[in-house]
């Protein structure tokens, strides 16, 4: 059966996070003309879709994803005036913009928050997720947040707690309640009339809570997960969002589904299921996560990180699409953690970059990626910004007393503000990010690494993304084929064929900065072959491919000719 054609499959989407990306005036923080400005640049680079973090009015306790007014612009982005413009201007670009949908939570700061919690017989109280303590005064269940402490907050107005599965200032909507949900769904048409193409709907998978929200072990505090994550009426929720409005528009969505496993994203993206068209798991950003969590970092393994993409192209081939992704606004650079940010940075950048377009599903990059942008490994906590790194730091140095240069080096691996420093774009001051003062450092390396220079260097890691989205558009064979793994075992490589019809690739990935060689296994063996394109361009493209010496992270894609 020919697999059904969609423009969201074919697209490149490329991640914006506002505040780091180009700031028009001089406030230090980047905002929606910042954007404008920089169209033009997207638009080479090739990319389809713009998505961007959220805009949103708020007071910024988690960087936009504490929405006080789901209707107004962040006065720090700019105005509504502001937005319309940038949608139009994308448009007429022929790109499509994506907007994040933050409904699991609001701001604490929302009028439907002050009016729930100012009484208890507010018609808005059921719009949250409202409980009494214990009889001996503690939290209603031991869940902890996903920012660490408990899940619960206690009010001293009316006496009673309520649930925020992140920061205290992010109270949880109460989506049992209808009234919510058609709050929900009347603001995403609002958007979309504004003519938005799509969402990337955060922590969607949160939404649904166990009935009686009930306490885990018999620990003081523990991870609740099993009862908010993937909940007993989430499929309902999301059949109907789709009912209510997605269907009525032509519409891109994936969701931030955080705890999914491949039986359950078949469930949220089976085409015939109406629900999401993708999800962002997130198995592979756990690859190097020890037992304490992410910041108990331990070395990954291409064994391991190979298992879970291939476990997921196969899991998917026949009902669901894949996200391709490998950073985020949450991630660390991908650069500098799966590559070499050193000797081997633009080969590592370019083999990582590869394998993230060549894979089956929809690639996400995000903003610096594009041109090999690093994490910084500020030297000092006051260097940081981001509310889980802070928090993280305050338990493990000051409750739990670990030592200050081991907290520091699980930071500069995985602190989300890796990747929220400002967008490298020329070598002058702040990186040409902002004639005042940035809201977080500069990455020091942006004198090397910047926009001018990749722009102005052929053999740039911006040119070769530039060269892989335009085979993309050229080759359905890159969307549509099938996925096979190959060498399953090997150490260092990572090799997979790509299939439609009669035409064939092969893709060979070496993961690491040693030398390797790889081996063409019997059944290709047939095959003549033609190079479409490689990270390394010094190959003689008459020598066989049965057996070839791969350089450090060197990758190579060939069509198999029969």
């Amino acid at each position: 059966m020919a697999e059904r054609r969609a423009f969201w499959k074919e697209a490149v989407v490329y991640q914006i996070y506002p505040r780091s990306f180009m700031d028009s005036n001089g406030d230090g923080i980047g905002d929606l003309r910042g954007i404008l400005s920089k169209l033009d640049y997207l638009k080479e680079l090739g990319v389809d879709v713009l998505w961007l973090s959220p805009v949103y009015k708020s007071p910024n306790d988690d960087n936009g994803y504490d929405i006080s007014d789901y209707r107004d612009i962040m006065d720090e982005f700019g105005t509504m005036a502001d937005w319309e413009l940038l949608v139009e201007e994308i448009h007429r670009r022929g790109m499509k913009l994506m907007m994040d949908l933050v409904v699991n939570h609001t701001s604490d700061e929302h009028p439907w928050f002050i009016e729930s919690r100012s009484s208890k017989d507010s018609p808005y109280r059921d719009y949250y997720i409202w409980r009494p303590g214990k009889e001996d005064g503690r939290e209603p269940n031991n869940w902890v947040s996903f920012f660490g402490g408990s899940a619960w907050e206690y009010d001293e107005q009316t006496g009673e707690y309520y649930l925020h599965l992140f920061s205290k200032k992010q109270p949880d909507l109460n989506w049992e309640n209808p009234a919510v949900r058609r709050e929900v769904y009347d603001m995403m048409k609002f958007w979309l009339d504004k003519g938005v193409d799509g969402f990337r709907m955060d922590v969607i998978n949160l939404l649904s809570k166990t009935p009686g929200l009930p306490s885990v072990g018999d620990e003081r505090y523990a991870w609740g997960g099993e009862h908010f994550m993937n909940g007993p009426r989430i499929h309902e929720f999301l059949q109907e969002m789709n009912r209510e409005v997605l269907s009525k528009y032509e519409v891109m969505t994936v969701g931030e589904t955080p705890g999914v496993t491949v039986e359950d994203a078949k469930l949220y993206t089976g085409e015939d299921r109406n629900e999401l068209q993708m999800v962002f798991q997130f198995e592979h950003m756990d690859v190097d996560s020890g037992p304490g969590g992410k910041f108990d970092v331990k070395p990954w393994t291409l064994k391991d990180l190979r298992g879970i993409l291939h476990k997921w192209q196969a899991g998917l081939e026949q009902t669901g699409w894949n996200s391709l992704y490998l950073n985020n606004h949450d991630q660390p650079r991908m650069v500098s953690r799966f590559g070499d940010d050193g000797k081997y940075r633009k080969e590592s950048a370019k083999m990582l970059a590869t394998l993230l377009h060549t894979l089956k599903g929809t690639p996400y990059i995000y903003q610096g990626e594009e041109i090999g942008m690093t994490n910084p490994s500020f030297p000092d906590i006051s260097d940081y910004r981001d509310i889980e790194t802070l928090n993280m730091y305050r338990e493990f140095v000051h409750e739990r007393g670990m030592p200050k240069e081991q907290v520091m080096k699980a930071i500069h691996a995985k602190s989300r503000d890796n990747a929220r420093t400002p967008m490298q774009w020329n070598s002058s001051e702040n990186a040409g990010f902002t004639t005042g003062t940035p809201w977080i450092k500069v990455n020091p390396n942006y004198k090397e690494i910047n926009v001018e220079e990749a722009l102005a260097d052929p053999d740039s890691i911006f040119h070769y993304y530039k060269k892989l989205i335009a085979l993309r558009k050229q080759h359905d064979v890159m969307v549509y084929g099938k996925y096979d793994l190959i060498l399953e075992d090997h150490d260092q490589i990572y090799a997979y064929t790509r299939t439609l019809g009669e035409e064939q690739w092969l893709i060979m990935l070496n993961f690491f900065g040693t030398e390797t060689v790889f081996e063409l296994p019997e059944h290709l063996k047939h095959s003549s072959r033609k190079l479409i394109i490689a990270n390394y361009g010094d190959i003689d493209e008459s020598q066989a491919i049965d057996r070839v010496e791969l350089r450090p992270y060197e990758a190579r894609v060939y069509q198999l000719i029969k």
